[in-house]
């Protein structure tokens, strides 16, 4: 959250831009500026690259719609210099589900052209390509007509660029969601992840040969992204099936409110927990973390009590909460260990280290092919 400032929200979603946004602005300002070789032409470029991250506002809102629909929840949507993602809390499990949440977004853009395209033709507009309203910039200035034609042509572009089936561009992962629907996941992912990597391998010789500089940063974050994606799919099956009660810890050291922070620093160095639960008559009332615990040592003296400095509103987890989903809650509060309690008793802790040991042994153990996901 750190790196984005939330500028209003829709449908409980914040809408947030990078703090390395404005360097789309400026870089749009220079490169206009330089081709028509005006101010005007400068103020258009910021004009005109405003309006199209507009386009792409309503196009990650369409694939937010389409995921509250499905009862996937979305947490925010990040504008970067090279794009716009919708954040939801999981992959649909079901290819059909996942395709229309795909398709969303670039049938937002299909409805935006017919639109426009409507006023064109009502209208009588003459649109041009975008060089060709570059050149008028340079004679003509900054025209509303000018404006409107670059829109678009490029609101099409976005539509037909999103479309490639490339992992993880939308159309990726409508070309996923239709493999899913004969192959297992993780193969589907595979394959798509395989193309997606392959499409960015292509686009950065072309940037390069090009001197597409901005091409260059799309090639190596889709690239990467296939790639993530990969890994977080394959992570995500293994996982699946295991829950916390097979691996957590019952037997952990706890300590009572009354705990100094010195004690407890005493207590976490030597059993090396790496989170210390807060209990008062096998309730759990908080937990003092690594880090917390750190900070309290320079901010309070050390008879300090924990009750001062502990987490008094974690969210334990139960003994039947799939391991995968407690991966995903440690990876987004990076947290090193999580509570576990049942019937409403502390019951023990549950580490990203159990977790990740667990991983390694099944990645080191042949796992049976998965069944083929429906739809």
């Amino acid at each position: 959250m750190g790196s984005s400032i939330k500028l209003f929200s829709i449908w409980d979603i914040d809408i947030r831009v990078h703090i390395t946004f404005p360097l789309i602005l400026l870089w749009a300002a220079f490169q206009f500026g330089t081709i028509t070789g005006n101010l005007s032409g400068a103020l258009f470029g910021v004009v005109a690259i405003s309006l199209l991250f507009v386009l792409v506002t309503l196009h990650e809102l369409g694939h937010s719609y389409a995921a509250l629909r499905y009862g996937v929840p979305v947490k925010q949507i990040v504008l970067s210099p090279i794009g716009g993602v919708a954040q939801l809390a999981s992959i649909p499990d079901k290819p059909l589900q996942e395709f229309v949440i795909a398709i969303a977004g670039p049938l937002v853009n299909v409805v935006i052209a017919v639109l426009m395209g409507a006023v064109v033709v009502l209208f009588g507009l003459p649109v041009t390509n975008p060089m060709a309203v570059l050149t008028g910039l340079s004679v003509g200035g900054f025209t509303l007509l000018a404006l409107f034609s670059y829109v678009f042509v490029y609101n099409i572009f976005l539509a037909a660029f999103n479309l490639i089936p490339a992992f993880p561009l939308d159309g990726g992962r409508v070309f996923r969601a239709l493999l899913a629907m004969r192959l297992n996941y993780v193969t589907a992912t595979n394959i798509a992840s395989a193309v997606g990597r392959a499409f960015a391998v292509a686009l950065g010789i072309y940037a390069f040969f090009t001197g597409g500089i901005f091409l260059v940063l799309i090639a190596v974050f889709v690239y990467m992204a296939a790639g993530q994606e990969a890994a977080y799919v394959r992570m995500r099956s293994v996982l699946r099936g295991y829950t916390v009660q097979q691996i957590y810890s019952a037997e952990v050291h706890r300590i009572p409110p009354s705990y100094t922070i010195q004690q407890a620093f005493n207590l976490m160095a030597f059993t090396g927990q790496s989170a210390l639960p807060v209990t008062f008559d096998e309730q759990l009332v908080g937990i003092v973390t690594r880090p917390g615990l750190l900070a309290a040592m320079r901010q309070f003296p050390p008879y300090a009590t924990v009750d001062e400095v502990m987490l008094a509103n974690v969210r334990p987890v139960d003994l039947t909460t799939d391991l995968y989903d407690v991966q995903q809650r440690m990876a987004e509060e990076q947290a090193e260990a999580l509570p576990v309690t049942g019937n409403g008793r502390f019951m023990g802790l549950i580490s990203a280290r159990q977790v990740n040991e667990l991983l390694r042994w099944l990645r080191a153990t042949p796992q049976p092919t998965p069944h083929v996901q429906g739809t």
